[in-house]
């Protein structure tokens, strides 16, 4: 039940990524903005069940140990990220598997779940959402400023990117998806919704300061059969913060 930690060559980028479990069923854990499988995925790394469950989490390209090449964040970035989820998973010899994806990663996922259907088994999103609007720009440009930040979030980041590569990578992700604000309807995946067909289960924190519970709303709605949980206390990083909770709803859907 250890954690391995490993990197492999996909789409002509050494990606990072952490193994755990024995199971028979695979499942990826997408990271957030700037994220990594170690500072977003510990207590699910740690906690779920390692009989049932052979668990992956990577560091997208330009981010975690996936550095080199730097972040940048042209507007596929979030197609790219999916292209080399699934290349990587494949590199791993995964038949099929399935996703839990959390914000950014959450986005990721879909567009996955939707371009690579024969690959997914079934998708877990939380804190995603499908197109970006005013409210969201203005949301994002509060949190450009990372000296601003708690220092609870703020400190493992800057241990893992020093202080000038974690400022600049988060200044340029604000720019990336403002950018979406201003495609018809702020569109990022809208598209591919309707083009899933795996099982799925959005999650969404009712106190989630970044992304408002519309999103989740609008991606339930949009994808035939979906489960929406709402979790009355959770914030943005409810599996981190309800972590036992959040686990056990998860298995429970993924067995």
């Amino acid at each position: 039940t250890s954690i391995t930690s490993a990197k492999i060559q996909v789409n002509g980028v050494h990606l990072h990524y952490q193994q755990t479990g024995e199971g028979s069923h695979a499942v990826l854990l997408l990271p957030g903005m700037l994220g990594s499988g170690q500072t977003d995925f510990g207590p699910q790394l740690k906690f779920m069940n390692k009989q049932l469950f052979t668990i992956v989490s990577w560091d997208p390209r330009g981010y975690g140990k996936s550095i080199p090449p730097s972040r940048d964040f042209p507007p596929d970035f979030f197609e790219r990220d999916a292209k080399d989820a699934v290349d990587l998973m494949q590199a791993l010899k995964f038949k099929k598997f399935s996703l839990m994806g959390w914000s950014d990663g959450g986005i990721t996922a879909l567009i996955a779940a939707a371009k690579y259907p024969n690959l997914i088994h079934k998708l877990v999103v939380w804190g995603a959402n499908a197109s970006v609007t005013q409210e969201d720009v203005r949301i994002y440009n509060g949190i450009r400023d990372v000296s601003k930040w708690s220092e609870k979030v703020r400190k493992p980041l800057e241990e893992m990117y020093g202080h000038n590569y974690f400022a600049k990578t988060c200044e340029a992700w604000v720019d990336g998806i403002s950018r979406f604000a201003e495609n018809p309807n702020g569109n990022i995946c809208q598209q591919f919704l309707p083009d899933i067909n795996c099982p799925t289960f959005i999650i969404h924190g009712e106190k989630d300061p970044l992304v408002p519970q519309a999103h989740a709303e609008y991606i339930h709605k949009h994808i035939k059969d979906s489960r929406l949980l709402l979790m009355p206390e959770g914030k943005h990083n409810l599996h981190l913060r309800f972590a036992e909770e959040f686990n056990r709803q998860v298995e429970d859907f993924l067995c």
